[in-house]
């Protein structure tokens, strides 16, 4: 596979240099803080560029028309949270329990000029942030996640879950439970994966 860097990046997705400069600033803070602490998977560091910000910068134009407040259910590293904050989601909320993950998201929104809130605490700890989006990405169940993303949605917001092989399987486990609309979009960066746009969500 050929090397995905930042030049790659802008090709596929269109973003201003300045835009660029400021997520070049994020990848670089991102390897210099991975040796200390486990942000991302150590052989996807390479290909950052595609495993990391491509796959999360493909939820943009994926985003509900007009979203202004967005909810990054367990950011980890950031992904997708952090990147669609420095692409112009102008209100944006990272949910991480993990303190050393939380100092880390702090400072890479500093270097990255991105104005986010990070929210150093479970998600259900959090008192419901009225979002217009909720993400989650490699979190867990999509069951789990609609429990958790239910408190802080908006009547016509909407959730966007990347999702692996598995996601028939988990759609048939959540319409058990929950009343939704489910829209699916091919993956950009994972030929196995599929992005679910879940909106109109209620329990059954």
């Amino acid at each position: 596979m050929s090397l995905f860097d930042a030049a790659a990046f802008q090709a596929e997705t269109g973003v201003s240099r300045e835009t660029l400069d400021r997520l070049a600033a994020y990848e670089a803070t991102l390897r210099k803080w991975q040796p200390k602490i486990n942000l991302v998977g150590p052989s996807t560091l390479p290909d950052a560029w595609r495993r990391h910000f491509l796959d999360s910068a493909q939820l943009f134009p994926l985003l509900p028309e007009g979203a202004r407040v967005l909810v990054d259910l367990g950011s980890g590293a950031g992904f997708p949270g952090l990147v669609l904050a420095i692409m112009g989601v102008p209100e944006v909320h990272l949910v991480e329990s993990d303190s050393r993950k939380c100092a880390f998201l702090r400072e890479a929104a500093r270097v990255a000029g991105a104005p986010v809130t990070v929210h150093n605490k479970r998600i259900e700890a959090v008192p419901p942030i009225a979002a217009d989006v909720v993400t989650a990405r490699a979190l867990a169940p999509l069951n789990d996640l609609l429990n958790w993303a239910h408190p802080f949605l908006q009547d016509r917001g909407a959730a966007l879950f990347p999702k692996g092989q598995n996601v028939a399987d988990e759609l048939t486990d959540t319409t058990k439970y929950w009343k939704m609309r489910i829209e699916r979009f091919d993956s950009r960066t994972d030929p196995t994966g599929t992005i679910l746009r879940v909106s109109g969500i209620a329990r059954v």
